[in-house]
């Protein structure tokens, strides 16, 4: 089973090979209150970047541990990606990306990565 996101413009594009989360963390960090962002966490080997790498732009603050990428031309964040404490790279996933994901049915954990 496997879920496709993309940004509001659609030239970056993306594929999830895994089931649609029924969970999603709300992050209070300042880029995600601002960005409204739910995320779902997945290891690298389970997402596959479609199209739109030339137009995917990193941005990074604070302890430039995570590259929060955007599409360069709609400026939508679909995704960011960062290292596991174990040195395995992950993506966060922004689930309001997804047009499956029911998000009203999903279970919100929130997170304080404002304190970080």
């Amino acid at each position: 089973m496997s879920y496709q996101g993309s940004c509001h413009c659609g030239a970056v594009t993306f594929t999830v090979d895994a089931e649609l989360p029924t969970q999603a963390v709300s992050c209070n960090c300042s880029i995600c209150r601002r960005n409204g962002s739910l995320l779902a966490f997945v290891p690298a080997d389970r997402f596959v970047l479609n199209s739109g790498n030339e137009q995917l732009k990193t941005y990074q603050f604070n302890k430039h541990k995570i590259d929060h990428q955007f599409c360069s031309n709609c400026g939508v964040q679909s995704f960011s990606s960062g290292l596991q404490p174990d040195g395995s790279k992950t993506y966060a996933v922004n689930l309001r990306s997804v047009e499956q994901a029911d998000l009203d049915a999903l279970q919100i954990q929130k997170y304080d990565g404002a304190s970080l």
